[in-house]
Order: C-alpha cells, then sequence, then structure tokens
C-alpha cells in the first residue's frame, strides 16, 4: 500500500466531508501500521458496526419508506413542510438539497474507517470485518444512487485498471465488485450467532447482503436505472441466490417463529435475543441513540393522551408526519394475521405494553372522544404538494399508523429516542427470497409454497394449497417487512415503483412518474466536494 494517500482517497474517494477539498493532500497523519494493539482494534471496528446508525434510525428510514407505496409524507397547517422535504420523495420528485437524501456522506465515512484497517498491518480477520462492512455500506450506496465510487484500489488495479478510486463506477461494476468481495471473505468471516454480536458482520450477514444483491442483480445490471423492465428482465443469477439462501438454512442458526412476530420489534428486543434477526442495530435511549420510528409514526397529539394507546402517558409529543398510505394499509387484511395488530386503524384502542396487544379499553383524543383513525387521507383544499392535512383533531387522525416499533415513556422521553434494535437482515428474508427466485426460475413448486407457508404459519395467517405468484410474494413481503426499510427496493424489483399511491397519482401534477427516480438525486454537499460528478439524469 502506498504509504501517502490521498486524503479524498482516504476519506471515501472524496465523498465526502465539506473540508475535504484538495485531491492532492497527503495524509502523513494518518496510521500507515495500525495500531497494534486489541483495544485501538476494537475501538476502530466499533465505530465501523456504529457508521450508520444515526441515518438508520430516521434520515435513511425516511427516504425508503416515503419513496414508497408504504408510507406518505403529512404536514400540519405549516408544520412539518420543512422546504416539502418529506413530500417529495412520496411524489417522487426529490431535490438535491432534501435532508432525506444526506446520508450518503455517513456511508463514505464509513468505506474511509474500513479502509483504515484494510489498509493496516492487522491481521487478515480482522480486515475482512472491515471489508464486509464496506461491502454493505457500498451496497447501499449502490442501491440508493445507481453509478457510486469502489472505494478499493486493490480491486480496481486488478480489474478496472483505468477507473479512478475517486470517480463513480458504473452501478453493474459496482455489483460485480461486491459479489466478488463477498465470495472471498465469506469462508472466513466468524459464525457466531445471538444478540451479542447480530450488530457486527458475520458469515451469515454477508451471505444475507450478497443474497440480495443476487435477487436484484437484473435491476443493479441493467444498462440504466430506466431500463430495468420487471416484465421482461431475466436473473442469470437466480441458482446463485438460492444457494446462499440454502447456506443460511443450512445452518439451523436461525429461527423463524421463537416468539410473536411484535415481540422482535419491542423496546428491549436485545434482551430477547431474536433469533429471526441475521444482522440488525442495536440501539440504546441512553447509550446508543438515534432510533426515533415513533417519533415519525405516532399521533401528533399523542402526548395530550393520558394514557397513549402505547399504555402509558408519553413525555413527548409525536411528530406523526409519516402514516401509511390506503393503499398499503389495506394489505393487513389477512384473518388471524397478528401483524395486523401492529397497524393502528379505525378506533384504536389502549395497548397492553407488556403482552404488546390491544385491550378492551379504547385509547380517547384530547376531547374525549373515540381516537378514530381513517384509513382514507383528504388534504386541505386538494393541495397535494405539500399534503397539509390540517393542525385540528380532523387532521391529526388522518391515515393509519405503525406501532410496530413499540414505544415506551421511558426511551421516549430522552428526545424522543428508542431502545429498539432495527433489524437490516432478517431469517424471513432469506425464506422469501429463496422462494421467491424458485417461482422466477419456475421450479419446485412445492418448495416455494412451503417457504411461503412458513412465513405465513408462524404469523397465523392463511396458508395457500398453491405455488405462490409474484404478486402474493411481493405482497407477503410488504407485510412482513413493513417500517423495515426494503419496501422501494421491492417495489422496483417487481415492476410497480410507477404504481399509483396516495399520493403518487397520474392525477395530481405534483407527482413524477419518470423512471430515473428509482434512484435519489446526489446531494448538493456531496455534489460540491466532487466538483468532476455529474448529477444523476433526472434531476
Amino acid at each position: 500500500m502506498k504509504s501517502k494517500i490521498m486524503l479524498c482517497i482516504a476519506a471515501g474517494a472524496a465523498m465526502l466531508t465539506a473540508s475535504c477539498t484538495d485531491l492532492n493532500t497527503p495524509v502523513d497523519s494518518q496510521y500507515t501500521k495500525y495500531p497494534n494493539s486489541d483495544v485501538a482494534i476494537s475501538a476502530q471496528l466499533t465505530g465501523i458496526y456504529n457508521q450508520f446508525r444515526g441515518p438508520l434510525g430516521r434520515r435513511f428510514m425516511e427516504a425508503m419508506e416515503l419513496s414508497s407505496d408504504e408510507m406518505t409524507a403529512v404536514s400540519y397547517s405549516g408544520n412539518w413542510v420543512d422546504a416539502s422535504t418529506y413530500a417529495h420523495p412520496s411524489l417522487h420528485t426529490f431535490s438535491y438539497t432534501d435532508n432525506t437524501i444526506g446520508w450518503m456522506t455517513d456511508l463514505g465515512t464509513g468505506c474511509v474507517k474500513a479502509n483504515e484497517i484494510i489498509n493496516s498491518d492487522a491481521n487478515d480477520s480482522i480486515k475482512n470485518l472491515a471489508r464486509a462492512m464496506r461491502a454493505y455500506f457500498t451496497f447501499v450506496m449502490m442501491d440508493g444512487w445507481g453509478d457510486v465510487p469502489i472505494i478499493d484500489e486493490t480491486y480496481l488495479a486488478k480489474n478496472l485498471p483505468n477507473a479512478d478510486v475517486k470517480e463513480r463506477q458504473k452501478r453493474a461494476d459496482v455489483a460485480k465488485y461486491l459479489e466478488s468481495e463477498l465470495l472471498d471473505i465469506i469462508p472466513t468471516l466468524p459464525t457466531a450467532t445471538g444478540s451479542r454480536v447480530y450488530g457486527e458482520p458475520s458469515r451469515w450477514m454477508a451471505e444475507a447482503l450478497l443474497a440480495k444483491l443476487y435477487i436484484n442483480w437484473p435491476v443493479y445490471t441493467a444498462a440504466s436505472v430506466d431500463q430495468y423492465d420487471a416484465s421482461t428482465a431475466t436473473n442469470e443469477k437466480l441458482d446463485d441466490c438460492i444457494k446462499i439462501c440454502d447456506d443460511i438454512i443450512n445452518s439451523k442458526k436461525f429461527n423463524l417463529g421463537s416468539m410473536a412476530y411484535r415481540f422482535k420489534f419491542a423496546p428491549n428486543n436485545t434482551d430477547l435475543n431474536v433469533e429471526d434477526f441475521i444482522y440488525a442495530m442495536p440501539y440504546d435511549t441512553q447509550t446508543a441513540q438515534g432510533m426515533q420510528y415513533g417519533r415519525a409514526n405516532s399521533y401528533k397529539d399523542v402526548k395530550s393522551m393520558n394514557p397513549s394507546y402505547y399504555g402509558m402517558k408519553l413525555s413527548n409529543s409525536g411528530g406523526a408526519y409519516m402514516t401509511m398510505t390506503p393503499e398499503f394499509a389495506s394489505l393487513f387484511s389477512l384473518k388471524g394475521d397478528e401483524r395486523n395488530n401492529c397497524v393502528l386503524r379505525d378506533t384504536v384502542h389502549i395497548y397492553d405494553p407488556k403482552t404488546l396487544l390491544p385491550t378492551s379499553v379504547v385509547a380517547k383524543d384530547r376531547a374525549g372522544n373515540p381516537l378514530v383513525l381513517t384509513k382514507s387521507i383528504t388534504v386541505v383544499n386538494g393541495d397535494m404538494t405539500t399534503m397539509d392535512v390540517g393542525d385540528n383533531l380532523t387532521g391529526w387522525r388522518q391515515g393509519n399508523r405503525p406501532i410496530k416499533f413499540f414505544v415506551i415513556d421511558s426511551d421516549f422521553k430522552n428526545g424522543r429516542n428508542q431502545s429498539n434494535d432495527v433489524p437490516i437482515f432478517r431469517y424471513a428474508d432469506i425464506l422469501l427470497e429463496k422462494c421467491e427466485a424458485l417461482v422466477r426460475k419456475g421450479t419446485n413448486g412445492d418448495e416455494a409454497k412451503a417457504l411461503f407457508n412458513q412465513i405465513r404459519a408462524y404469523v397465523h395467517a392463511p396458508q395457500i394449497d398453491h405455488t405462490p405468484t409474484l404478486q402474493e410474494i411481493y405482497d407477503e413481503r410488504g407485510r412482513e417487512f413493513f417500517d423495515e426499510n426494503w419496501r422501494r427496493n421491492d417495489m422496483i424489483r417487481f415492476g410497480h415503483f410507477e404504481d399509483e399511491y396516495f399520493p403518487h397519482y397520474k392525477s395530481n401534477a405534483s407527482a413524477s412518474f419518470d423512471k430515473t427516480k428509482r434512484i435519489f438525486p446526489i446531494h448538493q454537499d456531496v455534489l460540491s466536494v466532487n466538483p468532476t460528478w455529474e448529477q444523476n439524469p433526472g434531476y
């Protein structure tokens, strides 16, 4: 490795901090030999593992969910308009100044931190942990922005010798790089499981990432993002996807139904050792802050309720700027499906914070009337540009709301932070990805049905008696992984991203149906320190 590296190469190919403006500044102050100390290495690895904690807890979640049919933005007579930073994703009209897409810098910084270990004299087992994290950060960037840098000088020198580590590479080349990198490190990664280690890279985390790459292979390798056509695309990696899923399944290290669905996402889920979680981000309201899903989703006037529908009085109000679209809320209608209890709708009941189930007691609004949430959303004066529903009792009850990541006041009172760990890869996803791959291949219909029914069985939903269709798999993924940041990814792969759903209607002049919107614009802060980068098409 070079003893002097360019500042912006070490800083994640120039992406990323406003101070990173001189591309030719040598980093004499950077370690060229990593401190030979277990404490130093452990601290550096922990910093890498936690690098994406903040965005995952809020801004990344907003971008993923609001740009899908899962959630929509609403505002309240001026409150939460915020220059339409929340409305833009719901309308597929992102601006390159929106706060919801500013997290590319966090991913680039993660790659920087990983490279400090990878380019050091640490042993290979430590380096490969950092490589797994660099692969994850690169995947998230590629999924969100298409062409992104491959921040790996060794790979570029061998495979793309004319490429510059500071510049964006074709999305297809990034996908091929990720496949190569993951296949190389998977055999060396640790295999321990459980809540003590599920926030760290492992063989299973890397395999789950590779399975996600493979199931989306035709999306990522299309000539351009707008040329992917779900109805005609073929996936050459289906057998590879099945093989990777089988390795995870056959490991017998994960359990889909070791506990009821609702408990997996509870405030104390770290202590529950959720055997469905392959890779998750640990949160704690005091020591690992940033998880604020309840802030986004809770009823705006929840602070005035005594008790709130969470079964206790809350010390803070809800932001309530995200609510379910009517179309997505309709998915939660399967008889007996316990996932239905994770959605607040119609007359809201107070939940028991121990069982996480609704009681017979009806929740009351500030006027003392039953709190009733409407599936439909009615904006003031029909103005869809800001989705203003009015700052009053009528406006506040617009839309169904998730209660999946349950809120408790001992957490929420600390800046509306929560202690619910957030899953990134789950065993349930592996089962449905294999099911999908089998259906796309048109083989082993009975096995596909059995995999699908494993999901239905553990949530007590009706089982099917036939090979599932792609539409059924798509709908089931919506039910199983809602509020987990995969819906946008699924919509693009299944060909539904340009569908109509509130407020993304063709009758709405403010909405865009341009296929280039399948990726985000490069944020202005990133462009300002990368003058050779071009904005993504369509923005």
